[in-house]
């Protein structure tokens, strides 16, 4: 016993706690099913291995700050029958982060893009990844305030620390000619040096008009799109289903017809 309370207190020592939890347990297995000792010793350390993996996961789970939890597996792809799910879990594989590549994310409102970036950024986080999520207008905004406050350099740092940024909602609403500035620095800063995954529900067309600057835009979509992934997801959107399902949105009523013009013709 004197030999048991020996070994539990240098675990304690090594800061190894789950291991010295379960070591008396072990033993006790280990000497009713006459197990070798080495069995015994790489199951008290795997213990303690999937402790900290799993504190790892939920650290880098809570500093990423997604809005919800969200896995591949959880996504409904015979709803979407525009996306390829193969090319969803070949991403899902990670050599994106690896080559410093970038996912593009476009569709309309409620088709899935926040919650296939979100899968993606977990995915990342299991594969080691540090990972950060971030809502379009709040990171230009709060890049505009750095500048302002004479700190962008500072404030960039924050934004390329994580292997992996996700950037939500781009394109929901517009920005100035500073935010867009802003945004193009940051950008370029990441460029081949970390990935970033785009959600938007904005065509490329259309984002000199979101920048109020097609010059930046262009400049903005060279560096993102040289390396990337293009997803783009065509379909019904996912509360829309949820509120027909649930009976708050119902078929649109019949049109009634157009009242004739006073001369008793139509326009063609």
């Amino acid at each position: 016993m004197l030999a048991l309370a020996q070994a539990h207190a240098y675990l304690e020592q090594l800061q190894l706690p789950h291991a010295a939890a379960v070591l008396a347990n072990k033993l006790d297995e280990a000497a009713y099913h006459d197990l070798p000792y080495a069995q015994v010793f790489a199951e008290v350390l795997e213990v303690e291995v999937a402790a900290r993996r799993e504190r790892y996961l939920r650290t880098r789970t809570n500093m990423a700050h997604f809005p919800f939890p969200r896995t591949l597996d959880q996504f409904d792809f015979a709803f979407q029958p525009s996306l390829d799910e193969r090319q969803i879990r070949e991403l899902a594989g990670l050599a994106f982060v690896a080559e410093a590549a970038n996912i593009v994310l476009l569709g309309p409102p409620g088709v899935g893009k926040t919650h296939l970036a979100v899968a993606l950024g977990r995915a990342a986080i299991d594969g080691g990844y540090g990972v950060s999520f971030v809502r379009a207008t709040a990171l230009v905004e709060d890049l505009q305030r750095a500048q302002a406050e004479g700190r962008l350099d500072r404030r960039l740092r924050v934004y390329l620390a994580p292997k992996v940024l996700i950037v939500d909602e781009f394109g929901v609403w517009p920005f100035d000619r500073v935010g867009a500035t802003a945004l193009f620095t940051l950008i370029s800063a990441r460029y081949e040096r970390g990935s970033v995954i785009l959600t938007s529900n904005k065509g490329f067309a259309e984002w000199g008009e979101v920048l109020g600057d097609s010059v930046i835009a262009a400049a903005i979509l060279d560096r993102l799109l040289h390396h990337s992934h293009v997803v783009n997801i065509r379909g019904e959107s996912y509360r829309l289903r949820e509120k027909k399902r649930a009976g708050v949105v119902g078929a649109a009523p019949p049109r009634s017809p157009l009242p004739a013009p006073p001369n008793g013709k139509e326009d063609r």
